[in-house]
């Protein structure tokens, strides 16, 4: 709120703001305010109210209010962002989403869906995949994070390597903006170039332009069959080969994952897999479609993955057997955190073509620093989890880690990659965002958010 107003103007005004919202939507208790004051990152940052609104209209009312009085709001779905994006880093009111869960409707004729923005990732595809319809993005959270968070921070997830991430999905949408006023954009049309394409604009905003009150989704027929390889290499270049092999003999897999030989170590002792044994690099290729072409498409895989001498190619046919093996991706993060490092998960993306020299400069920074650095994610687009493994009780742990972080983000800017592909800017990676793009892209940004928020109140703090 106002640097200049006092404690006691500021209650007063929270006050007034309760008294307009429905009862039960507004909370000042310091166990409500603790409960929304970070995210998965490290830093937090108490808000003075938290609000739950049931409705765009509740919201509308908060914001008009919020803007005459130059309140900040910072909107949060589930809390799972991993960058800080959600923290109140000035105060002011914590929105939550949450309440707002419904799945409206979902139109197997039209092929869309229409949800509120606390609706779980993984409720809203095991409800359209009951009616043999498909919703592709696939974040590592999807059991607890919302389609509201996914569309702040345009989430994406194994899977978006053949079907696209979240924007991909987003046919239309009802924000309210900073001032109160509710606006409907896009539509359920899945072709549409009726001016701007105004709905994708707050895809990946991360709550600075407006709060997502409901989103009308782009749905697909779901795949009848799935089949999948593991595939364990002594090396790193290798696991390279055969993924630059697969795309060269023409192939588009539904997902290609990539983990290193620290991920897989640790992998290895918390799980008590044999397979993992010895294992430098590891790869698991995922195909989707009609049974018949999956079946054939994977025999060529694996013959292709056998010529480049791998360790090991296991085959798995239907999602029960492809279950198996994504279940040993999911202990990736888990298995980290079993070695009592402290995580830093970095999100970046480097082109397709330079995958090797990112493993290779993680090889760098652990060498120069004197962290463990394990690596794992989504090759088929570049996008790979750098996890710099922190030893917090070593001395100066912090700064060598922030020079560490430094040098990771700068190389990978040099390699034409970007610092993040999924989680955002948030607070974590605000001191690089000047280095991300340039001034004058910096300068649009303020634009925009100048056009739709000129008091600034929306997710202040963060990287505009």
């Amino acid at each position: 709120m106002g640097i200049n107003m006092s404690m006691t103007t500021k209650r007063v005004l929270l006050d007034q703001l309760r008294k307009r919202l429905p009862p039960g939507e507004f909370r000042m208790d310091l166990a409500a305010l603790e409960a929304h004051a970070g995210d998965k990152w490290f830093a937090s940052h108490l808000p003075e109210a938290v609000a739950f609104p049931r409705s765009a209209k509740t919201i509308a009312t908060l914001l008009r209010f919020a803007s005459q009085h130059s309140i900040p709001v910072t909107a949060r779905g589930a809390g799972h962002g991993y960058v800080g994006g959600c923290v109140p880093s000035q105060g002011g009111i914590a929105l939550s989403l949450a309440r707002m869960s419904r799945i409206k409707e979902i139109n197997p004729r039209d092929f869309v869906a229409v949800v509120q923005p606390g609706v779980i990732t993984q409720t809203l595809q095991e409800a359209v995949e009951k009616l043999g319809l498909y919703y592709p993005p696939d974040p590592a959270s999807r059991a607890d994070c919302t389609i509201g968070g996914n569309i702040a921070t345009n989430a994406g997830g194994p899977r978006c390597l053949k079907y696209g991430v979240t924007r991909e999905y987003v046919l239309g949408v009802e924000v309210v903006l900073a001032d109160g006023a509710i606006v409907r954009l896009g539509g359920r049309t899945h072709k549409n170039k009726t001016g701007f394409d105004l709905a994708r604009l707050f895809v990946g905003s991360e709550g600075l332009l407006g709060i997502v009150t409901e989103a009308t989704l782009k749905l697909l027929p779901l795949p009848p069959f799935r089949a999948c390889l593991s595939i364990g290499f002594a090396s790193m270049r290798a696991a390279v080969r055969t993924l630059d092999a697969i795309f060269a003999s023409g192939f588009l897999p539904s997902a290609l994952e990539l983990a290193d030989a620290f991920t897989l170590a640790a992998a290895e002792k918390r799980t008590g897999s044999r397979l993992l044994s010895g294992c430098r690099a590891h790869l698991i290729v995922e195909l989707d479609g009609q049974e018949r072409s999956v079946r054939a498409e994977a025999r060529q895989m694996e013959r292709i993955a056998q010529s480049l001498n791998p360790l090991f190619v296991r085959r798995a046919l239907g999602s029960q057997q492809c279950e198996r093996i994504w279940q040993l991706r999911r202990e990736f993060s888990y298995s980290l955190r079993d070695t009592g490092l402290t995580k830093l998960n970095q999100d970046v993306v480097v082109p397709r073509g330079r995958l090797e020299e990112l493993f290779q400069l993680a090889v760098h920074l652990r060498k120069k620093h004197g962290f463990p650095v394990a690596c794992f994610g989504h090759a088929g687009d570049g996008n790979i989890h750098v996890n710099i493994m922190v030893d917090t009780t070593q001395p100066n742990a912090r700064p060598r880690a922030d020079a560490a972080l430094d040098e990771l983000f700068r190389g990978v800017l040099a390699l034409g990659g970007v610092i993040t592909g999924e989680h955002g800017i948030g607070l974590a990676k605000k001191p690089w965002w000047p280095l991300a793009v340039s001034r004058e892209v910096q300068r649009l940004h303020e634009a925009v958010k100048r056009a739709v928020d000129p008091k600034r109140i929306l997710n202040p703090g963060k990287f505009v």
